[in-house]
């Protein structure tokens, strides 16, 4: 059965899309705000999502969309919004939008607009893991591997790191930490992303000769094979 992701803070709405969905033979679950949905999102697997711009506490669904592609999540995602100006549609698809509709909008265009959806995924290959140096994150079955061991990751760490190894050899700040692992768009004054890092990095260095995963001194972070440190 496919499943369906519905980011939808009206109540009515949202049932209305998943009794619909369900009629069709999808397993529907609803994400009524910005946190609900990454944890949704990231920690489990999705044929579609279904995306609302506008969610509580002034949160715009395009930044939920732009953490989940800068992840390497490429799950297909459906933009519905109440913003029907030509620019506001160009920002849905920008921001990594697969298709944009806007409300109202009749359920028969909206399930038409997800079997295209369906049909271009299915067409195309789909880039399931990624690996840097003896370490291995599998985006499908979210198993990580560093050389022959299976290391054990919360859904937390396991964003963290993904985000570390789609930007691998590069300094990632903990602005980018806080907007794409967390979803804040401000600084909540704590140190969890450091002890966030350590508690990964004893997970995935601990044990091991050459260590993968560095601290940038007054700046972030580097997940890198090659690094050298008389460079920061």
């Amino acid at each position: 059965m496919r499943r369906c992701l519905i980011v939808e803070d009206d109540h009515d709405n949202a049932n209305y899309i998943a009794n619909g969905m369900a009629e069709q033979g999808y397993s529907a679950i609803i994400a009524s705000d910005g946190a609900e949905a990454l944890g949704y999102a990231t920690s489990q697997e999705w044929d579609i999502i279904i995306l609302d711009r506008m969610l509580p506490n002034k949160v715009d669904g395009l930044a939920i969309l732009s953490t989940l592609r800068s992840m390497g999540n490429k799950t297909p995602v459906l933009v519905l919004s109440a913003l029907g100006a030509l620019d506001e549609r160009v920002k849905g698809l920008k921001a990594g939008g697969d298709d944009y509709l806007t409300k109202p909008f009749a359920f028969s265009e909206l399930m038409a607009r997800i079997e295209a959806l369906m049909r271009r995924t299915n067409s195309r290959e789909v880039q399931s893991s990624i690996t840097v140096a003896d370490l291995t994150l599998n985006m499908l079955n979210r198993k990580v591997m560093r050389g022959d061991k299976t290391i054990s990751l919360q859904p937390r760490e396991f964003r963290l790191l993904a985000y570390l190894m789609t930007h691998a050899d590069q300094v990632v700040t903990r602005t980018m930490l806080l907007e794409s692992v967390w979803g804040y768009h401000f600084d909540p004054q704590s140190n969890v992303i450091d002890v966030q890092v350590s508690r990964l990095r004893n997970k995935i260095d601990s044990g091991f000769q050459k260590q993968l995963i560095h601290t940038i001194r007054k700046t972030g972070y580097m997940l890198s094979d090659t690094y050298d440190p008389t460079k920061f």
